[in-house]
Parts: structure tokens; C-alpha cells; sequence
């Protein structure tokens, strides 16, 4: 029997972390990757050694996409080293309540997003897809390898910019479309509005998040790449961080 390693888990982000906030969000990681004896790993910009010189020439001004197809080869690499799990964490995913954020029993899993926002008409839609902000992967799956590759044909074939959500939320959405991926349901993703109804103490967004969801999340991925431009300062998002992490008046958590 081969000696695996047990769980790595992995988070990157370019350092000094800014916006501040997201030191919580990986403290919260850390926290819970302890709790667990898992080992862990954070890369700051190391993460795209391993990136093909011509796909860092090429996506220079397309950082996103570098992320995107970097973690996959982390991912590859560090479950060929030995660990029996990898799991990737985005810096802005915050674990608010550790003891339910439980790895799926499945040899793999994406996050699941419910993402509420204004259409055209400015009346809420509510848009049910998976991301890529957590990923877990098993020796025993038979999906990174194949997800990387896919991923490396698409960026090779394609010349000048691409979409920000390339390959990773459009081309995990497109392959869930067509073989119904593994989900882990409690890693969740929240819009701007769904994070201003929390603030607010309720509201239209927050109840349709409510209502799409499947089970009540216990970890989430803040947008931090949408939040000050969807008017969230720092202090917006400690006090998120604030009413999520308190497990006796957090709204998501009322029905665990």
C-alpha cells in the first residue's frame, strides 16, 4: 500500500495582502487546516513558477487567468509528491464556522455558487453555477489531470484576452453542465448584495441566496475582486466577517 500523506491545503496571494481584510480570511484557513492536522501551504507570487514562459508572456495583463491555471498545476504537483488530498483555498475565502466546513467523502469536489445580482430591469436574478475559489482533489480522481489539459489546450489555442472567468468558473460551469460535477455544497460565494443584506441585517438578495441554497453554507468566498467596486470598504467587510463568524446570530447558519 502506497504511503500517502494525508491533506495539504493550499492558498496564494500576492504579498502585502491588501485589502487588509483578507489576513481573517486566511487566518480563518489556517485555523481550520490546524483543527484538522492538515498541512499548509501559501504561495505568494511562487505560485506561477510553474507556469509555461509563454502562457506568463502571453496572459501578462491577465493575472486571473495565470491563477487560474496555476493552482491546477500546484494542485498536480503537490498530489504527486505523496498527499492523498489537496485542497485549494482562494485568499478571500473565509471558513466562518470550521467545526461543519467537512470535506466531501468524493474524489473530488468544486464550490458552489449562488449569485445574486440586478439584471437590465434591476430585479434580482439569482444565477445557481460552481467555482473554482475551492477545489479538493483526491489520488483517486480521475478530473484535475483532465481539467488542466483542457485548460492548457484553451489558453494555447486562444490569442489576446480572454474572458477573466476562462477556464476556471465558465469552463468548470460548462463541464458541470455536462456531467454534473461534484459540489460541496457548504463552499459558498457571496455577491455584493448578498454580503449588504448581511450587513443590513436582511433583504431581498439575502433571501433568494437563502432559498437556492441547498444546504446553509459554513465557509465562503467574498469577492474581493468585485467588493470596492460594488461600494464595500474595509470596514463593510470586517463588520461581514464580524456577523458571519458569530455562530449564534449569523443568518446563514440559522437552520444547521
Amino acid at each position: 500500500m502506497a504511503n500517502y500523506k494525508n491533506t495539504l491545503v493550499i492558498q496564494s496571494h500576492s504579498l502585502p495582502l491588501s485589502p487588509s481584510w483578507l489576513v481573517s480570511c486566511i487566518d480563518s484557513v489556517k485555523d481550520w487546516s490546524q483543527q484538522h492536522r492538515f498541512d499548509y501551504q501559501f504561495l505568494d507570487d511562487r505560485l506561477f513558477e510553474l507556469l509555461p514562459k509563454a502562457f506568463m508572456e502571453q496572459y501578462a495583463a491577465q493575472k486571473v487567468i495565470l491563477t487560474d491555471y496555476a493552482r491546477l498545476l500546484w494542485l498536480q504537483k503537490y498530489l504527486a509528491q505523496g498527499y492523498q488530498t489537496v485542497v485549494w483555498l482562494d485568499a478571500d475565502f473565509l471558513i466562518f464556522n470550521p467545526d461543519k466546513f467537512c470535506l466531501p467523502e468524493s474524489s473530488y469536489a468544486v464550490g458552489r455558487e449562488v449569485w445574486v445580482q440586478e439584471d437590465k430591469k434591476s430585479q434580482l436574478r439569482v444565477y445557481k453555477k460552481v467555482h473554482n475559489a475551492f477545489l479538493m482533489f483526491r489520488q483517486s480522481n480521475a478530473f484535475l489531470d483532465f481539467y488542466a489539459e483542457t485548460a492548457e489546450k484553451l489558453l494555447r489555442k486562444n490569442s489576446g484576452r480572454v474572458p477573466p472567468q476562462f477556464i476556471g468558473p465558465k469552463l468548470l460551469g460548462a463541464l458541470h453542465n455536462l456531467v454534473d460535477l461534484p459540489v460541496m455544497e457548504t463552499a459558498g460565494m457571496l455577491s455584493p448584495l448578498v454580503i449588504k443584506d448581511l450587513i443590513a441585517g436582511g433583504g431581498a438578495a439575502l433571501n433568494l441566496f437563502s432559498q437556492h441554497s441547498l444546504v446553509p453554507i459554513t465557509g465562503a468566498n467574498l469577492s474581493c475582486s468585485v467588493a470596492a467596486t460594488e461600494g464595500l470598504m474595509r470596514q463593510d467587510m470586517e463588520m461581514l466577517m464580524t456577523i458571519l463568524t458569530d455562530t449564534c446570530d449569523n443568518p446563514l447558519l440559522k437552520s444547521i
